[in-house]
């Protein structure tokens, strides 16, 4: 069953850049009123008044739970509650786990796992009232390992059980939710990454469809949206991702662990020199 967003509240973390953007513009022009937390203030601005009057905007890191609280509950408080959640905040980091900082690692799980905690706790009475639905963004490396991205990978298979748990948890409140899993996304993320990286772009390259194509932020943001209307269990961004899900046990089996080897094996050498020439692990938006 299919559901309007017109004169809906969508409220988006992550929303200044990337899928978070797209997610806002797309809600916005099917009617929705929308609430923009994020980092970059300058953007957030910029978006809200091209988005109307209908939008808010919230400057937030998401590893501050009380700034958090206060900036869902401002939205909730101005746009008349919330009806759709999109905890979409994020960051990476690089390097192989030999390689990786501490304070690089815990980063990576504070915003990705931690801040989506914190999204989702605060968010909850909000999404009560209204008998909401919310769409965790995951990520296809949910369930599919791979070299140099330890951080990343373990968070967001962190984030797909904590976002399993809360579906159970707030089924009875009336809160329905989706698990969202975006392989490659055309994304500021994923272009620094390359840029950065030359042989993240070789690693990508040698993987098996879907793990080999990237996909617009425009078709992340459209099917984002439309699992909102629809409030789908699961949101595959290409859809070909349900495959690797489905999969998983074998994917992550000795079946396929001498092909992983010889991947991982000339891939892993090769990024470990460039995060070292690089110089830090965190990746820097320019």
């Amino acid at each position: 069953m299919k559901t309007s967003l017109k004169g809906k509240t969508v409220v988006v973390t992550g929303a200044a850049r990337g899928i978070g953007e797209h997610v806002a513009r797309l809600a916005a022009e099917r009617g929705a009123r929308v609430g923009l937390i994020g980092l970059e203030p300058d953007r957030l601005r910029s978006l809200a008044l091209e988005l109307g009057p209908s939008t808010e905007w919230r400057e937030v890191d998401v590893r501050n739970s009380n700034d958090l609280k206060s900036a869902i509950d401002d939205c909730a408080a101005a746009l008349g509650g919330i009806d759709f959640l999109v905890a979409n905040a994020g960051v990476v980091a690089y390097g192989t786990i030999r390689q990786t900082e501490d304070t690089s690692f815990e980063r990576v799980l504070d915003v990705n796992v931690n801040g989506v905690f914190r999204t989702l706790k605060h968010a909850t009475p909000h999404l009560q009232r209204s008998r909401g639905h919310v769409a965790v963004i995951a990520s296809a490396l949910s369930f599919l390992a791979l070299p140099s991205m330890s951080s990343y990978g373990a968070s967001k298979a962190a984030v797909e059980a904590l976002g399993l748990t809360y579906r159970q948890e707030v089924a009875h409140l009336g809160i329905s939710v989706s698990l969202v899993h975006p392989s490659w996304i055309d994304t500021d993320l994923v272009r620094g990454a390359e840029a950065d990286l030359p042989s993240f772009r070789k690693l990508r390259d040698g993987l098996p469809y879907p793990g080999n194509v990237t996909t617009t932020v425009n078709q992340a943001a459209d099917a984002i949206v439309r699992g909102l209307e629809r409030r789908q269990r699961r949101v595959y961004v290409p859809r070909a991702v349900v495959g690797a899900n489905v999969a998983q046990g074998l994917v992550n089996s000795s079946v396929m662990w001498p092909w992983f080897r010889r991947f991982a094996g000339k891939a892993v050498p090769n990024i470990e020199r460039e995060v070292d020439a690089l110089g830090r692990q965190d990746q820097i938006r320019t």
